[in-house]
């Protein structure tokens, strides 16, 4: 919206979704689910995590509304207020979501931080959040990667899809340590950057 996207929201209610495209504004559109996925640059599955097989049903991706298209998926299949991830052993919630919408081109990413973060724009003197992703396309990845950049993150590509059951690990310790009370950017060491190095 702020970057000059053309956004259209498709949700499980109509009234919901013409709620939420009316309070952001900017032209947003208030589709359904089938029309949300098909023909677009991207698609943000944008739900809870035991909500995604309804929602990518409802939006015909098993019949391939969904193939070819960055399909970006920000869900945490995580324990509620303690972080242990609920999908199987081996599993990732991206993974599961590739299997439930034949073609699209699935993208992990926008799952570490509150949906807050990227409505409105960053403190000046605020640097940048950095969204770290992984995917199997390079083209969906680009894509993805300017969508960052256009809410003002920093992407951080850290590899395939095999990649992503990490991600969501990594979701799963800044939630746990999150409902603890404790400030999750204390858990991690701060590094000096390499570009700062030079």
């Amino acid at each position: 919206m702020r970057a000059g996207h053309e956004v259209a929201i498709g949700g499980r209610s109509r009234a919901n979704a013409e709620k939420l495209a009316e309070r952001l504004g900017h032209g947003v559109l208030a589709v359904t689910p089938r029309e949300a996925a098909a023909g677009r640059d991207a698609v943000l599955l944008a739900v809870s995590w035991d909500g995604v097989g309804d929602m990518l049903a409802l939006a015909g991706a098993s019949g391939g509304t969904l193939e070819g298209t960055p399909l970006i998926d920000p869900t945490n299949a995580v324990a509620h207020g303690v972080g242990v991830l609920l999908t199987g052993e081996s599993e990732s919630m991206a993974g599961r979501i590739r299997g439930l919408a034949p073609g699209a081109r699935v993208v992990k990413a926008f799952h570490l931080f509150p949906a807050g973060q990227w409505t409105s724009p960053p403190a000046g003197d605020t640097a940048p959040a950095t969204v770290a992703m992984c995917g199997d396309d390079r083209a969906a990845l680009e894509v993805v990667s300017t969508l960052v950049r256009d809410v003002g993150g920093t992407p951080a590509v850290i590899g395939g899809m095999d990649r992503a059951r990490q991600l969501e690990e990594a979701a799963g310790f800044v939630i746990g340590l999150a409902f603890a009370g404790f400030d999750p950017n204390s858990a991690v060491p701060r590094v000096p950057s390499p570009t700062a190095a030079n």
